[in-house]
Order: C-alpha cells, then structure tokens, then sequence
C-alpha cells in the first residue's frame, strides 16, 4: 500500500560523485549529514510551447534538474572539507579555499509516511557556500541552522540509456535496495522483458 502523506525530513547523506565523460558517475560511500532541519528543491527547466494551424501544435519540456535549500543544524567539518572544499590545517583550523571547485555528489534523504519512510536521492548536485550568521543570547537559547543552496542535475544511465536527475523507493522497492539505500548510491535498472 502506497504513503497517502509524507512528513519528517531525515537521515541526509552525501556521497562524493565521480562524473565520467559521458555524463554517468560513480559514488563513494555514503556520509551521514546529521540535524536535518527541512528540504525545499524546486524543478527547473522551461516548457516551450510551438504553435501551428492555430492550436498549440506540440510542446517542448526542458528538465535542468532542481535547486533548492537544504536547511541543518549545522554543516559538518566532513561535509565543508568533503562538498566545499574547505582545506584543513596542520594547526585545526577549517578554512574557506577561494579557489575551490565545486565538488559533485548525491544527495540521499528520507520522508517518513504513514505506511513506510520514502527515501530519495538526487544523483548530481553541487552546493553553494553557506551564509555567516548567527544572533546574540538573549532569555532563551534559539539555535541558529546552517542552509547550503543545492543545484540538482542529472546523470547519464547506461542501463536505462536516457539522463535521469533523482530516484525515490515505493511500495514495489526491493528490501535489499531499500535496507541497503544510506550504505551505497542505487541506480535504477533496466526492467527486463
């Protein structure tokens, strides 16, 4: 039985993304981002519509993929040295190297349901840097979160023979990709047939 509504933003990984020549890509392993605090990709792409004998002929649709916020508690040392590319010093010290280039990754995470957790993952994002902010104490302790803006684009698939941005787990997922989805990056398969 499918979810009928989804809930509770969690478990966020990253896995480093080597992206071939041809647009496919192999993952290292996947690392916890912990303190998820909320998600928020929105699809990017234009529909062009082309018209002819007076309607509209045909409809061209362009998927550039997503972008988006990823909001938590705050940003893990692994994840800047990891996805920023922020160096570590002899002396402690994590800094911002201004010559970094961006670094490809996937992103997976999960929804909780009412029936079973639906766990995601984008297979080619990037992240921006996060903003420097912070408020004094004051009679409460408000804790302050961390938001990387992530760029989501796609991947080539060989199997599939087609690009695809993101994959989701349903009520017809395997327990083994399911149980096994934060330990290494799935790609979907070829329906044989």
């Amino acid at each position: 039985m499918p979810n009928k509504i989804k809930y509770g933003l969690k478990n966020v990984y990253y896995a480093v993304a080597t992206i071939a020549a041809d647009g496919s890509a192999t993952y290292d392993t996947p690392v916890a981002l912990p303190g998820a605090v909320s998600i928020s990709l929105e699809p990017q792409g234009d529909t062009t519509p082309f018209y002819a004998d007076n309607v509209e002929y045909w409809t061209g649709i362009s998927n550039t993929g997503y972008e988006g916020d990823l909001e938590v508690a705050r940003l893990t040392d692994a994840f800047k040295t990891d996805i920023l590319g922020y160096i570590t010093g002899g002396n402690g010290l994590v800094a911002e190297d201004a010559n970094a280039n961006p670094v490809h990754f996937a992103l997976l995470f999960q929804f909780e349901g009412d029936v079973k957790a639906t766990r995601h993952v984008m297979y080619n994002c990037t992240a921006s840097r996060a903003s420097a902010a912070g408020n004094t104490k004051s009679e409460t302790i408000e804790p302050q979160t961390e938001t990387v803006t992530i760029t989501a684009t796609s991947i080539y698939v060989a199997a599939l023979e087609t690009d695809i941005v993101k994959a989701e787990t349903n009520e017809s997922t395997t327990s083994t990709v399911y149980d096994g989805f934060f330990t290494a990056v799935t790609l979907p398969t070829k329906v044989s047939g």
